[in-house]
């Protein structure tokens, strides 16, 4: 019984269809012709365009999108360096395949130094599939890397210019970024913050607890927001609301902690007002309680009987459960009855 022949991939199946957008920098036809023939056998679906100097090429590389460039080394009014350094001017980062004669290995090594990806004899393309299908899987890379780069430097930019304090320390408590709003409530530089402990805005009876703390997120705890106090540059004390949260790298392990710090030095003054206020408000109520209840009041001398037994003269009382003064004056019946001869006669 003959073995069962096991049958190997074309070497066109990874990209039989697969569109590729080629702009050829050839001054010659026929050789450009060639290169899409090529590229067409195996297996890629081309669009393409042939330019032959900076002008043209300027103008596709404005007028569409490209995925790869082809360019011969020897050009008459052109050549790889000044092609390279167009794309460089329009801040295009593509993958550039110079595809020429056998020209040395010195000028290989000087193209490939300018910025070119790689280099391909004309005479001999086998390597020119794998080097497309390697440069493009570069290229895609470098977009995510520069991608991740910007939303990176996009995120850094928000962190950096928030009224909080936003800052971060490694497991042993080392601070490592320090942003402006970190700067503004607490006083440090970031010069100064970066690579201190972070013990130098936690005051010394907060220590044990922001310990505490750093163990609980070793045993993957999660941290609540709270209520603290900190201390700035100047030795002042600060009310802080703080939320905690840890840093992870990549495969999940833990690399240190963020904190965002807000200043509600302010609500808890206003706190502390309103309380005081509720505070005199419940005194002055009690006060006019006392007042409007059920006083004792002597029949003869009208002297009352405060809440802890003493007699004390009227006035005494109200004004020392009130805000009421009095002014000394006389009723016309007393009046009459004391100084009959100064009162004023009844009609």
């Amino acid at each position: 019984m003959k073995s069962k022949q096991v049958k190997k991939p074309s070497a066109t199946a990874g990209r039989k269809g697969r569109p590729l957008r080629v702009l050829l920098v050839d001054d010659s036809v026929h050789d450009a012709e060639i290169m899409v023939q090529h590229l067409e056998s195996i297996g890629y679906d081309v669009h393409h365009q042939r330019v032959y100097n900076a002008v043209t090429m300027e103008e596709a590389l404005g007028r569409e999108q490209w995925g790869l460039v082809l360019c011969d080394y020897s050009l008459p009014s052109f050549d790889v360096v000044a092609a390279i350094e167009l794309l460089k001017k329009k801040k295009l980062d593509l993958p550039f395949i110079v595809v020429s004669g056998n020209v040395g290995e010195k000028v290989a090594v000087e193209v490939m130094k300018a910025g070119a990806h790689d280099f391909i004899v004309k005479d001999n393309l086998t390597r020119l599939a794998p080097a497309i299908d390697r440069e493009l899987r570069e290229a895609q890379v470098r977009a995510q890397r520069a991608a991740d780069l910007e939303k990176l430097f996009y995120l850094a930019a928000i962190v950096d210019s928030t009224g909080e304090a936003i800052f971060s320390q490694n497991m042993n408590g080392i601070i490592t970024t320090w942003n402006a709003g970190a700067r503004q409530l607490f006083g440090y530089a970031e010069a100064e913050a970066v690579g201190q402990s972070v013990f130098i805005i936690i005051p010394e009876h907060l220590r044990a607890p922001t310990l505490e703390i750093f163990e609980d997120l070793r045993h993957g705890k999660s941290i609540e927001n709270f209520e603290t106090v900190r201390v700035r540059k100047d030795g002042l004390a600060v009310d802080v609301y703080m939320a905690i949260s840890p840093i992870k790298d990549a495969a999940g392990q833990l690399m240190g902690a963020s904190s965002i710090a807000y200043d509600i030095t302010e609500r808890k003054k206003i706190e502390e007002e309103r309380t005081k206020m509720i505070q005199q408000l419940n005194e002055t109520l009690s006060k006019v309680r006392t007042l409007s209840g059920l006083l004792p009041i002597c029949a003869s001398c009208k002297k009352i009987r405060d809440d802890k037994g003493y007699w004390q003269k009227l006035e005494t009382f109200v004004h020392e459960h009130s805000n009421a003064e009095f002014s000394h004056s006389m009723c016309p019946d007393c009046m009459e009855k004391l100084y009959p001869d100064f009162a004023k006669p009844k009609e």
